[in-house]
C-alpha cells in the first residue's frame, strides 16, 4: 500500500538524494527470514557440492567416454589406457568428495565429522558409479550413431560428438541418471542443469531413456522426471514431455514421485514445438507433428498433426 514500507525494505530515492548507509542494506539482508539463507543448527556448516568441481568432473568423464575428442586429444592406441586410468583416478577423488557432500547435506547428524556412514556410503556409491561407465559408453555410442544416421546434415559421427548439443545433453543425462539410480542427492540435478545452461536441453535425471536416442537441434527440449522413452526415439527442438497437472496433498503441496509424464514407445518421432502432457502413451512407430498439443494417448503407428491451415483472403480490413 502507498505510504507503507515492507519489513526490511530500504528506500532508495532518486539521484541527488541522500544515499542509504551501507550498514542499513547489510542489516536488511542479514536479517531477512525469507528462506533464501541456509540455516545450520549443528556445530559445523555442511559444505555444498561444488558446481565448478562437478563441471570439471563431467569434462574428465567426457574425455574418458570419447577418448581423443576431449581432454588430451593426442592420445594414441598405446597411451589411451594410461590416460583413462589417470583420468578416472582423478574422477574417483572428485566424485567421492562431491557425493559425500551431497549425503552430508541431507544427513541428520549435527556434526558431519561424526557421521562415518556418509563417508562409507559415498565411497560405495562412487565405485558403483564408475562400474556403470562401460554401459554408459555403450549407450552413448548408439546415441552418436543415431544422430549421424538421423541427420542428413551430419557428415561424420565425429561431427555429432564435437558439435551437436543433443549429444552433450544426452551425455550429461546418462551420467546423471546413474547417480540418480544410486540415490545420490543433489548431484544428478546439478549435472543435468549444467548441460541445460549450455544447450537449452532440460532433461531430468530421473527420466528413463532407451537406446539410440536422438535430439536434433535441441534448444527448448524439456523431458520430465517420470517420462519413459523407448528405443530409437527422435525429438526435435522445442519438444516438451511434461506433466498436465500436479496432485496436491492436504496441505496443498504437490505430491512427489508419482508418474505424471508421458510414455513414448519405440520408434516414435516428435517434431519441433510439440507439447505432450500427462501420463499418456505415444504408441510405437507414431509420428507427432510440429506444434501439436497432445494430452491423450494414441495407438501405435498414429500420425498426429495440427488442424489444416486455412488460407483466406480479405479486403479493406475485413475479417480482422
Amino acid at each position: 500500500m502507498a505510504g507503507q514500507e515492507r519489513p526490511g525494505h530500504v528506500t532508495v530515492e532518486r539521484q541527488g538524494a541522500e544515499r542509504p548507509a551501507l550498514g542499513e542494506v547489510v542489516d536488511a539482508l542479514a536479517g531477512a527470514s525469507d528462506g533464501l539463507a541456509r540455516e545450520e543448527t549443528g556445530a559445523l556448516r555442511r559444505r555444498l557440492p561444488s558446481p565448478t568441481a562437478l563441471a570439471q568432473m563431467i569434462e574428465d568423464l567426457r574425455s574418458v567416454l570419447f577418448p581423443g575428442y576431449f581432454g588430451a586429444s593426442a592420445t594414441t592406441h598405446e597411451s589411451v589406457r594410461f590416460y583413462i586410468g589417470a583420468t578416472l583416478d582423478r574422477v574417483l577423488c572428485t566424485a567421492d568428495e562431491q557425493v559425500k557432500r551431497g549425503l552430508c547435506f541431507i544427513c541428520k547428524e549435527e556434526d558431519p565429522r561424526r557421521c562415518p556412514e556418509c563417508e562409507s556410503r559415498a565411497r560405495e556409491m562412487t565405485w558403483a558409479f564408475l562400474g556403470r561407465l562401460p554401459e554408459v559408453r555403450r549407450l552413448l555410442a548408439l546415441d552418436v550413431q543415431a544422430a549421424y544416421e538421423g541427420d542428413p546434415a551430419a557428415t561424420l559421427p565425429a561431427e555429432t560428438i564435437l558439435c551437436y548439443p543433443g549429444i552433450l545433453g544426452i551425455t550429461n543425462y546418462r551420467l546423471a541418471h546413474e547417480l540418480y539410480r544410486l540415490g545420490v542427492p543433489l548431484l544428478p540435478r546439478m549435472i543435468t542443469e549444467h548441460a541445460h545452461s549450455i544447450t537449452g536441453i532440460d532433461i531430468h535425471p530421473g527420466a528413463s531413456i532407451g537406446e539410440r536416442f536422438f535430439i536434433d537441434h535441441g534448444t527448448g527440449v524439456v523431458i520430465g522426471e517420470t517420462a519413459v522413452i523407448g528405443d530409437r526415439v527422435r525429438l526435435y527442438q522445442g519438444v516438451t514431455l511434461g506433466a498436465r497437472s500436479f496432485p496436491v496433498n492436504e496441505q496443498g503441496h504437490p505430491i512427489k514421485g508419482i508418474p505424471r509424464h508421458p510414455i513414448v514407445e519405440d520408434d516414435v518421432i516428435i517434431y519441433g514445438g510439440a507439447t505432450v502432457l500427462g501420463r499418456i502413451t505415444i504408441g510405437r512407430g507414431s509420428v507427432v507433428g510440429g506444434n501439436v498439443w497432445l494430452t491423450h494417448s494414441v495407438p501405435p503407428n498414429s500420425r498426429i498433426a495440427q488442424v489444416e491451415v486455412r488460407q483466406l483472403q480479405f479486403s479493406n480490413g475485413g475479417g480482422i
